[in-house]
């Protein structure tokens, strides 16, 4: 016997198709979806479905779960999850609050295999991809949580989604472009595109494709502005050196008034230097670009240090002498190992 199907794995289309190979007329495809974007978790609550119905469906499939393992709050208000998968595997997401809302980071792969030197998800390796449906669930588990913390009408909203957790999400991409279905679409979660950010440590075919398929932002993890510094500190620059990078970069399809945001992680007597901010000043010449710096977060199985704040300063001073948008990135959760580069899918 065939294992139940998990309807959290379906477009409008899957599931239209799917009732009406059950005799179902197509609407009860849109009607299901209602229900599970609404976080159902039992058939039986879906109360404008016949009973009929829902016993069938509760036979022939299944509503696919994550489980909470582990839930971590920091200081500064940000939360870590632990999600437990069907299969045992373990990821992270962080919920970050910002002004009047939330902004969920979320993982797309169990490990992840580019081998970045300052990333504790690299340490794990790749261990396989997640589908659309544990993306989405994510967000769904998420969701839920914050409501059950506050009424809706009173709780700040779960506005933004970044795709920065454990893995790479462009090395997981017919599942990542599947799941930004889902939580764009009407009958989905309904996010805009505009709040939704997807980053890449450089793999540059599929940036451009990135851009034809979805209306998402734009990070790419850059961390050098030559491909010597680079390659020692990301693995995939030997396969997609900085000069194909900008390439893909500049026929990233950006819609008007949007940039692509290039994230700097510095790491102290490594790419922290003055003439290496005037470097990445003249490399990102022609790309409708803002930078972000991130101080490096330093952890012991890490073998790095962020830079001085004075040299931070300067860093940001010379980029923005050439007209660059500059922000610094300071670091969230990080007790909890929830900040940038900590995520490990462990229990703490």
């Amino acid at each position: 016997m065939s294992p139940p199907i998990d309807l959290k794995e379906f477009t409008l289309s899957d599931m239209e198709q799917l009732t009406a190979a059950w005799g179902q007329p197509a609407f009860r495809g849109r009607q299901l979806l209602k229900w599970l974007y609404k976080g159902v978790c039992d058939f039986q609550e879906m109360t404008d479905v016949s009973r009929s119905f829902r016993e069938e469906l509760a036979r022939r499939a299944v509503i696919g779960q994550l489980r909470v393992e582990q839930e971590l709050e920091a200081a500064d208000g940000c939360r870590k999850f632990l999600f437990a998968l069907g299969d045992g595997s373990l990821v992270e997401s962080v919920l970050i609050p910002e002004e009047g809302h939330y902004t969920l980071c979320l993982s797309t792969q169990v490990g992840c295999a580019q081998g970045c030197r300052f990333c504790l998800t690299a340490r794990r390796g790749l261990v396989r991809q997640l589908t659309a449906g544990e993306i989405v669930g994510q967000v769904l588990v998420v969701q839920r949580l914050l409501n059950q913390k506050l009424p809706e009408a009173l709780s700040p909203l779960l506005t933004n989604l970044v795709f920065m957790g454990m893995g790479e999400p462009l090395a997981n991409f017919p599942q990542l472009i599947k799941a930004l279905t889902m939580i764009t679409a009407p009958w989905g979660l309904k996010f805009s595109s505009r709040r939704i950010t997807v980053s890449t440590v450089g793999l540059a075919p599929l940036i451009p494709l990135l851009g034809r398929e979805t209306r998402a932002n734009l990070t790419v993890s850059l961390n050098a502005a030559d491909d010597r510094t680079r390659d020692r500190l990301m693995p995939v620059n030997r396969h997609y050196p900085l000069a194909e990078l900008l390439a893909a970069c500049k026929s990233f399809p950006l819609p008007r008034h949007r940039r692509i945001t290039f994230a700097y992680v510095l790491l102290q007597g490594l790419n922290d230097a003055p003439d290496q901010a005037r470097q990445l000043a003249r490399l990102l010449q022609g790309c409708r670009a803002k930078i972000n710096l991130i101080p490096f977060n330093p952890h012991p199985r890490l073998p790095f240090s962020p830079p001085s704040r004075e040299r931070l300063l300067e860093f940001q001073e010379i980029l923005r002498a050439s007209n660059y948008t500059v922000l610094i990135r300071e670091s969230r959760g990080l007790e909890i190992g929830a900040a940038c580069g900590h995520l490990a899918g462990t229990r703490d």
